[in-house]
């Protein structure tokens, strides 16, 4: 049978073909797929129902749609058609903000863009003195965004904060002005008119994926957001495509506000993420003098 399956999946040019045949066998099954091989053979319904599966991956839908949920770090999160399914590559840039958020005591979080969570809730997870606050705009990825962060609340982690509002909008999260310690964003970032997989051009939100002609139209006012959201010495870590390699930074090293601007590569070797800490304010000499003597 998983022979079989995987003949289709690769047919149908399905990246890693035996490792879905077996996930999509396990998830029929309901058992994980590490103990797979030590299970009973499928029903004749359960051999229906993971036909069906197949030929749905076989027309190149989603993997986690089918099965309901993505991984994504220690986490498993419940995706489908309206939000953007988490990459592993996010992973890097989450490990180097809760690196961040750790050297802090109860350090403030902020997630743009955040879509299912997943870069929020894993930072409420790995860092339980955190207070972290998610953004999302759209409304379908908004019902994802609170079911996953009702369902990690109900599991112990520390709960999110969601907020909805466009990082485009000059006054968002007002109230947290200079406070946050560290602010994460995975925005949609393919330039227009990129070919992407079947994937993700027929079922992930374009609003999710596609950044303008040049890919920066949401990384823009998410850096202007950052400069004037974090803390003298905050942390700022923004994904971007593996073409804005030198974009990005040079973008945030333009809007002068930000120091130790730094590329960073995925596993691939690829341009994956950039990251800045926040400039200290500058004060004028004498400032500080008020009144008189």
């Amino acid at each position: 049978m998983l022979a079989r399956v995987t003949r289709i999946l690769a047919g149908a040019g399905v990246d890693a073909p035996r490792t879905e045949a077996e996930l999509l066998a396990a998830h029929v099954l309901g058992v994980p797929r590490g103990r797979l091989l030590l299970a009973d053979g499928l029903t004749g319904d359960q051999l229906a129902r993971l036909d069906a599966l197949v030929a749905r991956r076989a027309a190149r839908e989603p993997l986690q749609h089918l099965t309901g949920t993505a991984g994504f770090r220690h986490l498993e999160l419940a995706v489908g058609p309206g939000v953007f399914v988490p990459r592993p590559e996010t992973e890097l840039l989450v490990e180097w903000g809760i690196a961040r958020a750790r050297g802090s005591a109860e350090p403030l979080v902020v997630d743009l863009c955040s879509g299912s969570g997943a870069v929020a809730l894993a930072v409420a997870q790995e860092v339980p003195g955190a207070r972290v606050v998610a953004v999302e705009r759209s409304t379908a990825a908004l019902a994802w965004l609170r079911r996953n962060a009702a369902d990690r609340a109900a599991a112990g982690d520390r709960p999110i904060e969601v907020v909805e509002a466009d990082v485009a909008d000059p006054a968002l999260l007002g109230e947290l002005t200079g406070r946050v310690d560290v602010l994460l964003c995975n925005p949609p970032y393919v330039p227009a008119g990129t070919a992407v997989p079947p994937e993700v051009a027929g079922h992930d939100p374009a609003e999710a994926v596609f950044g303008g002609a040049d890919g920066l139209a949401v990384v823009r006012p998410v850096v202007a957001a950052a400069a004037r959201l974090l803390r003298s010495g905050g942390a700022l870590a923004v994904e971007h495509d593996d073409t804005h390699g030198r974009a990005v930074p040079e973008l945030i090293g333009a809007d002068g506000r930000f120091d130790a601007v730094s590329g960073h590569a995925d596993l691939a070797g690829r341009p994956r993420f950039t990251t800045a800490l926040r400039r200290p304010e500058h004060v004028p000499s004498g400032a500080w003098q008020t009144g008189s003597s």
